[in-house]
C-alpha cells in the first residue's frame, strides 16, 4: 500500500507539472525532427533522450530521425509506472500491458484448452491455440489443420496430450504455419500409446523465419502409427527443430522425412532419444537438408536399444554448404539394426561429421555408406558389419575442385551481399542483396527501465520469469543466443558492447570515436534483389582509413543492438540508380573491411568472392535497421 501511495504521488506531480504549462501535453510523441517541439512532454523517454543526445554529442548536426524513430513510445505516465514496477521486480505480473505499451516482442500466454470437437475436425484459419487433452481415447476420425497460423507474426501453438491412446486416428497438418515469423510450436505427449492411424506433416512451416519447433515425447509407446514429414520447413531461415523422446518404445511405427529442411539457411535439427528401444522401426530420411546453407544436425541416443529396425539416409545433406552433423551413441546396443547412408553429405564445402559411440555394442547389425562425402572423425566406431563404397575423404581431388569452384559455391551467398571496394565506382552495375529487415518491429526501452532488467547468463532464470519464457521456448532461445553474442570475448582488434537503449549506444559510440559523431544507414530498401547502378560516391572522412562503430540488431524482446568497432575500415555513401532509367532509387551506406586476416576461412564473403582471410578487403551494405557511427566530416 505504501508503494502504491508513493507511485500515485509521483504520477500526480507529473500531471501537476503538465497542467502548469499550456504547451505541454502528456504522452505527446512530437515530430521526428530530432528537436523538442511545442506540445511534447519533457518527462517522456523521447524528450529525455533528446536532452541526453544534446549533452553527449557535440557535432551540432541534425539528429538521426532514423534512430529516434526507434525510441521508446512510452508516455510519461507509462514510463514512470513501468520503471517503478521494474525496480520492484513486478514487471512479470504486468507483462501484457508492458509489452503493448513499450512495443516489445512478447509471446502470448496460452491457457488450457477446454474446447470440444467432433471425432473428425477441420481446423482452417486457426492460430495461437493450445490443444490439450484433445482426442484422448478417440476412435477413428481425421483431424485436418489447413492454412493454420499462415502468415502470422509470433504464432504460438501447443499440442499437448493430443490423440493419446487413440485408435486409427489420422492427423493432417497441411500448409501449416506458412510464412510465419518467429514461430514457436510444440508437440508434447502427442499420440502417446496410439494404435494405428497416421500423422502427416505436409508443407509444414514453409518459408518461416526463426522457427522453434519441438516434438517432445512424441508417439511414445505407439503401435503401428505412421508419421510422415513432407516438405517440412523448406526454405526456412535460421531457427531450431528438436525431436526428443520421439517414438520411444514404439512398435512397428515407421517415420519418413522427405524434403526436410531443403534450401534452408542455418537451420538446426536435434534428434535426441529418437526411436529408443523401438521394435521394428523403419525410419527414412530422404532428401534431408538438401541444398541447405550451414545446417547443423545432432543425432543423440538415436535408435539405442532398438530391435530389428531400419534407418535409411538417402540424399542426406546433399549439395549443402559447410554445416555439422553429430552422431552420438547412435544405434548403441541395438539388435539386427540396418543403417544405410546413400549419397550422404556430398557437400560443396567441407563440413564436420562426427561419429562417436556409433553402433557400439550392437549385434547382427549392418551399416553401409555409399557415395559418402567429406568426413572428419569416426570415434569409438563399431568395427564389424560396416562397409564403405565410394567414400570421398578430405583430400579427394573431386571435393577439392568442388570447394574452390566459384560457380559452384556462389549460390550459397546472396549475390551482392559482399563485394570488392573497386565496385564502388560510378557506372558500376551490381546486384543489390535483399537488405530488408525480417525481424519483428520493436522499440528500445528507456535506460531507466533497461538498466533495472537482468541481462546475463547467470540471471537467465530471472529473465525467463519476467518474459514468461518456458523451457526450450523461442523466448529462451532468443535469450541464450543474444547472451552468447554479448558475453563472448571480442575478436582480435574488436571493441564491442550490447546496448539495450539509445543512451547506451551513444555512450559506446562516443567512447570509441569521440563526441563529434554522426550515425548513418542506407536510406531505404529500394533496389533490393535487383541490379543497381552506382551513382555518385563519397568517401567518409575523405575516403581515408578510419574507425567506425557498426550496430546490428539482435533478436530480443526489446531492441538490443550488438555494436562493435573493428580497425581499418573505409566507409562510403553512394547513390544507387536504376540501370535502365538512371533514376535514383536509393542512397546506400557501405563499409569496407580492409583487414580480414582474423576472419574464418569459411566466411560467406570468401565463399562469394573466392579468396581467403587476409588476402582481400570485403565490403557490404548497411542493411535496413542496422547502422554505422563515424566521425562527422
Amino acid at each position: 500500500m505504501h508503494r502504491q501511495h508513493k507511485l500515485l504521488s509521483h504520477l500526480f506531480l507529473i500531471f501537476l507539472f503538465s497542467a502548469s504549462f499550456p504547451n505541454v501535453a502528456l504522452g505527446g510523441a512530437g515530430e521526428e525532427s530530432g528537436k523538442p517541439v511545442a506540445g511534447e512532454n519533457p518527462f517522456t523517454p523521447r524528450a529525455s533522450l533528446l536532452r541526453y543526445w544534446n549533452k553527449q554529442i557535440g557535432s551540432g548536426l541534425p539528429k538521426s530521425t532514423f534512430l529516434l524513430s526507434k525510441a521508446s513510445p512510452l508516455s510519461a505516465v507509462e514510463s514512470a509506472t513501468f520503471t517503478k514496477l521494474a525496480s520492484q521486480n513486478a514487471l512479470s505480473d504486468n507483462l501484457p500491458a508492458f509489452c503493448k505499451s513499450a512495443n516489445l516482442l512478447c509471446f502470448p500466454d496460452l491457457g488450457q484448452s477446454l474446447e470440444k470437437h467432433d471425432a473428425s475436425s477441420n481446423f482452417a484459419v486457426y492460430s495461437n491455440k493450445n490443444f490439450t487433452n484433445y482426442g484422448t481415447d478417440g476412435l477413428g476420425g481425421t483431424d485436418a489443420f489447413t492454412k493454420y497460423s499462415e502468415g502470422v507474426n509470433l504464432p504460438v501453438d501447443a499440442f499437448k496430450r493430443y490423440s493419446r491412446d487413440s485408435v486409427g486416428n489420422n492427423d493432417k497438418f497441411d500448409n501449416y504455419g506458412r510464412e510465419g515469423n518467429v514461430v514457436d510450436q510444440s508437440f508434447s505427449g502427442y499420440g502417446a500409446g496410439a494404435t494405428g492411424g497416421s500423422g502427416e506433416f505436409k508443407k509444414y512451416n514453409e518459408e518461416v523465419n526463426v522457427p522453434n519447433l519441438r516434438f517432445n515425447s512424441y508417439t511414445d509407446d505407439g503401435n503401428g502409427r505412421q508419421q510422415s514429414f513432407t516438405s517440412y520447413t523448406n526454405e526456412t531461415n535460421s531457427g531450431d527443430e528438436s525431436f526428443s523422446s520421439y517414438g520411444k518404445n514404439g512398435n512397428g511405427s515407421p517415420n519418413e522425412f522427405t524434403s526436410y529442411g531443403s534450401s534452408s539457411n542455418v537451420i538446426g535439427s536435434t534428434f535426441t532419444g529418437y526411436g529408443e528401444t523401438g521394435n521394428s522401426a523403419n525410419d527414412t530420411f530422404k532428401s534431408y537438408g538438401f541444398d541447405g546453407n550451414v545446417p547443423e544436425n545432432n543425432f543423440k541416443k538415436y535408435g539405442d536399444g532398438g530391435n530389428a529396425g531400419t534407418d535409411t539416409f538417402i540424399s542426406y545433406r546433399d549439395q549443402s554448404n559447410v554445416g555439422d552433423d553429430s552422431f552420438k551413441s547412435y544405434a548403441k546396443n541395438s539388435n539386427s539394426a540396418e543403417v544405410d547412408f546413400v549419397n550422404y553429405g556430398k557437400s560443396f564445402n567441407e563440413g564436420t561429421d562426427t561419429f562417436a559411440g556409433y553402433g557400439k555394442g550392437a549385434t547382427n547389425h549392418k551399416i553401409n555408406f555409399k557415395i559418402y562425402g567429406v568426413n572428419n572423425t569416426f570415434t569409438d566406431y563399431a568395427k564389424k558389419g560396416i562397409s564403405f563404397s565410394r567414400y570421398t575423404n578430405k583430400s579427394s581431388e573431386t571435393m577439392t575442385s568442388m570447394a574452390v569452384s566459384g560457380s559452384s559455391v556462389n549460390r550459397w551467398v546472396e549475390p551482392g551481399k559482399f563485394f570488392r571496394e573497386s565496385m564502388l565506382k560510378k557506372g558500376t552495375v551490381m546486384p543489390m542483396p535483399d537488405i530488408r529487415d525480417k525481424m519483428p518491429k520493436r522499440s528500445f526501452l528507456p535506460r531507466t527501465i533497461s538498466s533495472k532488467l537482468p541481462f546475463s547468463t547467470s540471471k537467465l532464470e530471472e529473465m525467463k520469469k519476467i518474459f514468461h519464457a518456458a523451457e526450450n521456448s523461442s523466448m529462451e532461445h532468443m535469450f541464450t543466443e543474444a547472451l552468447d553474442d554479448c558475453e563472448r570475448a571480442p575478436s582480435k582488434g574488436e571493441t564491442k558492447r550490447c546496448v539495450p537503449s539509445i543512451e547506451d549506444m551513444i555512450d559506446f559510440a562516443t567512447t570509441v570515436l569521440g563526441r563529434n559523431v554522426v550515425v548513418r544507414t542506407t536510406q531505404s530498401v529500394e533496389g533490393s534483389k535487383q541490379n543497381v547502378m552506382i551513382g555518385s560516391v563519397k568517401g567518409i572522412n575523405g575516403g581515408q582509413v578510419t574507425k567506425s562503430v557498426s550496430c546490428h540488431q539482435s533478436l530480443f524482446p526489446y531492441l538490443l543492438y550488438y555494436c562493435h568497432s573493428v580497425p581499418k575500415v573505409r566507409v562510403y555513401e553512394a547513390d544507387l540508380l536504376d540501370p535502365k532509367t538512371k533514376a535514383n532509387v536509393n542512397h546506400g551506406v557501405a563499409i569496407c573491411h580492409l583487414d580480414t586476416s582474423d576472419w574464418s576461412a569459411g566466411h560467406g564473403a570468401f565463399v562469394a568472392l573466392g579468396s581467403g582471410p587476409g588476402r582481400i578487403e570485403v565490403c557490404h551494405w548497411i542493411f535496413e535497421n542496422d547502422m554505422t557511427w563515424t566521425i562527422a566530416d
